[in-house]
């Protein structure tokens, strides 16, 4: 069976045109930086997101703790969300691997940090304090429900870091569905950032890749420790070429994963036992509970749904996240919101 895959934007295959590139691509030794595909995707990511110069590596988490490694030294202290993906769901890598501390701060409903949670999180000068060097934000906020951050708090948290001589790192996996979902260029949005982390291979659609962005001298920095941490590629222009397509093409084309996201919600609202968050979904990301009135577990839901041709992945036993990507159509949003209406009834 070929199911319909609502899992995360992870699921995506490599397009046609994708796979004819990476068949075609011309390819030299990365760690010598003589790959020229891997150059031309490392020079378009810079200047799309309006910084000096760019990385390619092999996942998100790797490239925020690459950013984690250049901004801070062993007994740092990290300000992080207490809801944040580098916080939850990178295998403790700041404090295994970097000696670094994260200080996590309440995510608000609308994935911010709090500046004044912020400015409270600063440690004092005090031998007995770790100090604090970084400040994370997350963009689009996942767990908030697939929220972006906008350009003038973004902004705000830049100036706040600056004051307190801070730097700000952006965890921007999904960076491209917060622009398009607020009609701003996304070097507007990253603009007060030190560093930038944005993933190729959730809603751009590519295999495999991620792309951190900075300085010169901070990229520099983190070429090193890609080195050290076992992320030196070789010919891996095979796979950058797909990287390129994501940010050509498939950058223009998320807003209609956000319509075909509303759309899902909108049916899904029509189903007895369902309930759709207030404001969802933001960009890509549908988040539902199951009412009261339903016994049957999430778990046991998700089994259903897959006899029925579709998958879909439980957050814990009465809630579910539904994420919306290049490989799902108008036909699979009908598909999805009927499956659902026989699962439960």
């Amino acid at each position: 069976m070929e199911y319909i895959d609502l899992r995360s934007d992870t699921v995506t295959k490599p397009t046609p045109e994708m796979r004819e590139a990476m068949a075609e691509a011309e390819v030299g030794d990365d760690v010598y930086g003589d790959d020229p595909t891997v150059n031309r995707l490392e020079g378009l990511a810079a200047e799309m997101l309006g910084k000096e110069a760019a990385l390619f590596v092999p996942s998100g988490t790797m490239g925020n703790l690459i950013a984690l490694l250049v901004h801070c030294q062993r007994g740092h202290e990290v300000i992080v969300g207490n809801r944040s993906h580098i916080y939850l769901n990178e295998a403790g890598g700041m404090s295994a691997l970097g000696g670094i501390q994260p200080c996590p701060v309440e995510n608000q409903p609308d994935g911010t940090l709090a500046i004044d949670d912020i400015l409270a999180s600063i440690r004092t000068e005090d031998v007995h304090h770790p100090i604090t060097r970084l400040i994370c934000l997350e963009n689009t906020q996942n767990i908030c429900g697939g929220v972006p951050l906008t350009v003038e708090y973004t902004r705000q948290v830049g100036d706040l870091a600056r004051q307190n001589g801070l730097s700000l790192h952006i965890d921007g996996a999904r960076i491209f569905n917060a622009a398009a979902a607020q009609s701003v260029l996304v070097k507007e949005l990253v603009e007060p950032a030190d560093s930038v982390m944005f993933c190729l291979s959730k809603g751009l659609a590519a295999p495999v890749g991620s792309i951190l962005v900075g300085p010169s001298e901070f990229v520099s920095r983190a070429r090193h420790i890609r080195k050290m941490l076992g992320g030196g590629m070789r010919q891996v222009g095979v796979i950058a070429a797909a990287g390129i397509i994501s940010l050509e093409k498939m950058t223009r084309r998320l807003n209609e994963d956000h319509a075909r996201a509303r759309r899902l919600a909108d049916g899904l609202r029509q189903i007895r036992g369902l309930v759709v968050d207030p404001q969802s979904p933001y960009t890509n990301m549908v988040y539902l509970s199951l009412s009261e009135e339903v016994s049957t577990s999430a778990h046991q839901i998700t089994q259903k749904m897959k006899e029925y041709g579709v998958l879909v992945d439980p957050e814990n036993a009465r809630r579910f996240r539904l994420v919306i990507h290049y490989w799902i159509d108008d036909s699979a949003v009908e598909k999805t919101v009927s499956a659902f209406q026989k699962a439960l009834h």
